[in-house]
């Protein structure tokens, strides 16, 4: 999107808290395309330095901050027109980073003065869950919307680009090992493009006025398997199918070990999948039309097949 002084966000000072992970990236270009003013505050805004040259001068701000502490949360949103909270995790203190900690920063949002509050949590938020993940994710929800009642809450489901930790991932293991293991093949993803994402906590951030106390979940327009992934991955790289599927037992077995790649909590929440209810409003409803992975796949892969570009000749060249 074009910047413009016509836009809700132009000129209006967001704070992203978590800002320089990989959708806070995302997301600070988004808001700087459309002419507002960017804290990024993290505790290591450094990795996100690099949003700098996105925005003219004057237009990034950087901040350290711990969420759990009140002061860090009042210095670092005081004047924002609206605040987005990006922060979470799979492990360590989950209730206080995003659980009823969420109600803390959705306060010290509404003590600034900020217009907008998006709390981004995730698919499979479940106060009943026995994983603390999901638990604490819906914990934090409720705790968003008791703080500050016009909060948006929006739930994303596995989120693809290319910096990410999944497609990429997956891409660069099918290139160097000759086998890779498969886990949960019949679990059923819905990924969505982090840009789309981006786009539309934007338009939340910019739109509190019909977007304030609802929850939207933020996925793809194609529900595919872990099996048919990986087999879309392989393809885009020219390589064969080089995955292991590994059995429920096998893979529990896997999980429980220390020092490997996928926990017990991880792969419950993958074996219960990543799609959308359809009980909520989606992507579209907050103008934004989602981008099928198709789209990036292929042009993505190309760095991790044999010899790169170079492997094999375009058909005008034959």
């Amino acid at each position: 999107m074009s910047m413009t002084p016509t836009d809700s966000l132009y000129g209006k000072i967001v704070t992203i808290l978590g800002g320089s992970g990989f959708v806070g990236r995302h997301l600070a270009q988004e808001l700087l395309e459309r002419g507002a003013r960017v804290r990024v505050a993290s505790r290591n805004p450094e990795k996100a330095y690099m949003v700098k040259a996105l925005g003219e001068l004057g237009t990034v701000q950087y901040a350290r901050c711990d969420v759990t502490k009140t002061e860090s949360l009042a210095r670092v949103l005081a004047g924002s027109d609206a605040v987005v909270n990006l922060v979470g995790a799979f492990t360590g203190k989950l209730d206080a980073v995003q659980g009823e900690g969420v109600g803390a920063i959705a306060a010290a949002a509404k003590a600034a003065g900020a217009a907008a509050f998006v709390h981004v949590s995730a698919i499979g938020a479940d106060a009943t869950s026995r994983v603390a993940y999901a638990r604490t994710k819906a914990e934090g929800e409720a705790a968003a919307l008791a703080a500050f009642p016009t909060a948006t809450i929006v739930r994303p489901a596995v989120i693809f680009g290319p910096d990410d930790q999944f497609l990429m991932m997956f891409g660069k293991l099918m290139s160097s090992l000759p086998l890779v293991p498969l886990f949960a093949p019949e679990a059923k993803l819905q990924p969505v493009f982090v840009d789309d994402v981006a786009a539309a906590i934007a338009n939340a951030a910019g739109n509190p006025a019909s977007c304030g106390g609802k929850t939207f979940e933020l996925a793809g327009p194609e529900v595919v398997t872990m099996r048919g992934l990986f087999v879309r991955i392989a393809r885009a790289e020219n390589r064969k199918e080089s995955f292991l599927e590994l059995s429920d037992a096998m893979a529990g077995l896997i999980a429980a070990l220390p020092g490997t790649p996928i926990s017990k909590d991880q792969l419950a929440l993958l074996k219960a999948g990543s799609v959308a209810s359809g009980a909520a409003p989606g992507l579209a409803d907050l103008g934004v039309s989602a981008r099928p992975m198709g789209l990036f796949l292929e042009r993505w892969m190309t760095q991790f097949r044999k010899h790169g570009r170079f492997g094999a000749k375009h058909p005008s060249a034959a």
